[in-house]
C-alpha cells in the first residue's frame, strides 16, 4: 500500500477497506489527511459556511442498568440520587430553551428497568401537545433496543409508535465503538454493535433521520475504529432513496475523569489534538456517503475544533444548554451563542444557525442580548 494511492482513492470517493484506513491513518501526514478531508468536505458542502444549532440536552432519567464503565452520570435503581424528569420540570427547561432561541430538545436517559414504551409515548405526546413546534431529537439505538426487550417488540414497532407520538429524529448515541469485543469490556449492558446498526436500519426504513457517533481513545484498536466507519457507511448505503439516513457523523475522544475504566487502569484519555484532527479527516475519508461531519468542541475545546474546520468538519454542533453525561466525565468547555459564532468567524468561516435536519434558519430576533451571553464562556 502507498499513502498517495490511498489518498487518491479517497478523492475518487471509493471506499477504503478498514485495513487501508489503518495504513493511511498511521502513515499519512496530518497535512495530507487534512487536505483530502477538506476537499471531500467541499464536495459535500461547498463554500465557507459552518453550521451550528441551539438545542437543549436533557435527560429523561439517570436510572440505568447498563453499567457502562465510562459513565459517571447513571445511578442504579433505588439510589438516593436517582430521578425521572417530570413534565413540569420539562416545561421549565423548554421555556428556557425557547428564550435562548432554540426549538429542539435532545432527550436521552438511561436503561430504566421500569420505563417502557407507554412512558415514552405519553411523555412525547404531552410535550408535543404543550409545545407543537418543539423538535424531539430523542433516545438512541441502545434505548430503543432496551425498550424493545422490555416490550418483547421489534425495533420497527417501537420506532413507529415513538414517531407517531412525536419523535422527530434519532441521535446516534451509544455507538462508542461498534466492535463487540470493545463493547463487552466497556458497555456490556448495552446492545451489541449489530443491534445498534439494525435499529438504525429500521429507523431509516421509517424515514426517521439519524446521526452516528464514535467515542474513541480508550481500549479500541485503530482497526476497530476503521471497522466502525465501514459499518456506518454500509448501513448508510442501504437506506431507502426517500430517507436521509445518517445526516451527520460526530466523533469525540473518551472523557476519563473519575470513570471506572480509568480507576481500574484499563484506559485513559491520551488523544492529542493532532490525533483528533486526523480522526476528523479520516471520518471524511472513510465515510464518503455521509454529508455532515461535526467537530466536538465540547470535548476538545475551541482551538482544536477550529482546526477541524480545515480538515473536513463543516458543523460546530450546539451551544449545549444543559449537557450532563459527557461533562460528568470531564468535558469542561462551554460556548454561548455569540461565542460559537465568533469562534467560527475567527478562522475565516461564516456561521449559520441550522435545524436538526440541517436546514438553515435565521437567528431569532426576539432573543435578548443578555440571554445570548448568560452562560459564562470558559472555552480555552
Amino acid at each position: 500500500m502507498e499513502v498517495q494511492t490511498l489518498l487518491q482513492k479517497a478523492l475518487n470517493y471509493e471506499w477504503l477497506t478498514p485495513e487501508e484506513g489503518v495504513f493511511l491513518f498511521e502513515n499519512g501526514s496530518t497535512a495530507d489527511l487534512m487536505y483530502v478531508g477538506n476537499q471531500m468536505r467541499q464536495h459535500h458542502v461547498p463554500g465557507k459556511t459552518v453550521t451550528w444549532i441551539i438545542d437543549r440536552n436533557s435527560n429523561t432519567t439517570n436510572v440505568c442498568i447498563a453499567n457502562c464503565k465510562f459513565c459517571n452520570f447513571y445511578r442504579r435503581p433505588g439510589h438516593g440520587e436517582a430521578y425521572t424528569t417530570t413534565i413540569e420540570e420539562y416545561k421549565k427547561k423548554i421555556d428556557e430553551l425557547f428564550e435562548y432561541g432554540g426549538d429542539q430538545l435532545l432527550l436521552q436517559g438511561g436503561h430504566h428497568p421500569d420505563l417502557g414504551l407507554d412512558f415514552y409515548v405519553k411523555t412525547f405526546k404531552e410535550l408535543k401537545e404543550i409545545y407543537p413546534t418543539l423538535k424531539l431529537h430523542a433516545l438512541g439505538p441502545p434505548e430503543i433496543a432496551h425498550i424493545a426487550k422490555l416490550e418483547k417488540s421489534s425495533h420497527t414497532e417501537i420506532l413507529s409508535a415513538l414517531k407517531e407520538a412525536g419523535l422527530d429524529s434519532l441521535p446516534g448515541a451509544g455507538a462508542e465503538i461498534l466492535s463487540d469485543r470493545v463493547r463487552r469490556l466497556i458497555s456490556k449492558g448495552k446492545c451489541g454493535g449489530k443491534e445498534w446498526l439494525d435499529v438504525m436500519r429500521a429507523a431509516h426504513q421509517l424515514d426517521i433521520t439519524t446521526s452516528a457517533t464514535m467515542m474513541f481513545g480508550h481500549i479500541e484498536t485503530n482497526l476497530e475504529r476503521m471497522e466502525h466507519f465501514a459499518d456506518i457507511r454500509q448501513v448508510q448505503s442501504e437506506k431507502p432513496d426517500h430517507a436521509k439516513g445518517f445526516l451527520a457523523f460526530i466523533p469525540w475522544p473518551f472523557m476519563d475523569e473519575d470513570t471506572i475504566l480509568k480507576k481500574l487502569k484499563r484506559a485513559r484519555n491520551t488523544v492529542t489534538g493532532d490525533e483528533y484532527v486526523r480522526m476528523i479527516a479520516m471520518s471524511r475519508i472513510m465515510l464518503p456517503n455521509v454529508v455532515n461531519i461535526q467537530a466536538s468542541w465540547l470535548t476538545v475545546g475551541k482551538k482544536i475544533a477550529q482546526v477541524c474546520l480545515q480538515a473536513g468538519a463543516n458543523d460546530f454542533g450546539s451551544i449545549m444548554i444543559e449537557e450532563n453525561v459527557v461533562s460528568a466525565a470531564g468535558a469542561r468547555f462551554r460556548f454561548t451563542a455569540n461565542g460559537i459564532q465568533e469562534a467560527i468567524r475567527e478562522v475565516g468561516f461564516t456561521p449559520q444557525l441550522r435545524t436538526q435536519q440541517y436546514e438553515f434558519r435565521e437567528l431569532p430576533k426576539n432573543i435578548k442580548q443578555q440571554e445570548l451571553d448568560k452562560a459564562e464562556m470558559i472555552v480555552d
